[in-house]
């Protein structure tokens, strides 16, 4: 049995061999002098930068997605996967391609849609009390997570790991 290979294309980023002859009594070029022609490597990205960018999306997204559950006394699949996405891509966007990064995003994201789910008992509480929003939150953390346990089921914990697994994915995507 025999194959047919083909040459590989001859490298474009490799210097051409250099044909002019060197005068006699000047040396030949030097490893110096070819690493003064490499070019620079190619920026990665600002892990830090990732991080906040991540957080914010993770803070404004949850905020979104509590008022959308508030208003509509819904949850929506599709807006968990807004809040994990938008985390993702900004934490893979201007964090490059650090591994810890969509870890990072799917944790963010993962809170992120707890607490959309808390502001949203916020406001569906302040509606039904007549009170405003931040009377409810005033409350305390701990009335909220219990109102949270009391109302969760099967599709709660879903959208979590919707969230969560959305924002892991973008994050890898995106750097």
């Amino acid at each position: 049995m025999s194959q047919q290979f083909q040459q590989p294309a001859p490298d474009s980023t490799t210097p051409a061999a250099d044909t002019t002859a060197t005068p006699a009594g000047y040396p030949g070029p030097s490893g110096a002098d070819f690493l003064a022609q490499a070019p620079a490597p190619a920026r990665t990205g600002n892990v830090g930068l990732g991080i906040g960018a991540a957080v914010v999306a993770a803070l404004v997204t949850a905020a979104i997605y509590g008022t959308i559950i508030g208003l509509s006394e819904y949850q929506i699949g599709f807006a968990a996967v807004a809040v994990g996405a938008a985390v993702g891509f900004a934490a893979g966007k201007l964090g490059g391609g650090n591994p810890l990064l969509p870890v990072l995003s799917a944790l963010l994201s993962l809170a992120a849609v707890f607490a959309g789910q808390i502001f949203g008992i916020a406001m569906i509480g302040a509606d039904e009390l007549g009170v405003s929003t931040l009377d409810v939150l005033n409350l305390g953390f701990s009335l909220l997570v219990d109102a949270w346990k009391e109302t969760s089921g099967p599709m709660t914990y879903l959208f979590l790991a919707i969230g969560g697994y959305t924002a892991f994915q973008s994050a890898r995507k995106a750097a």
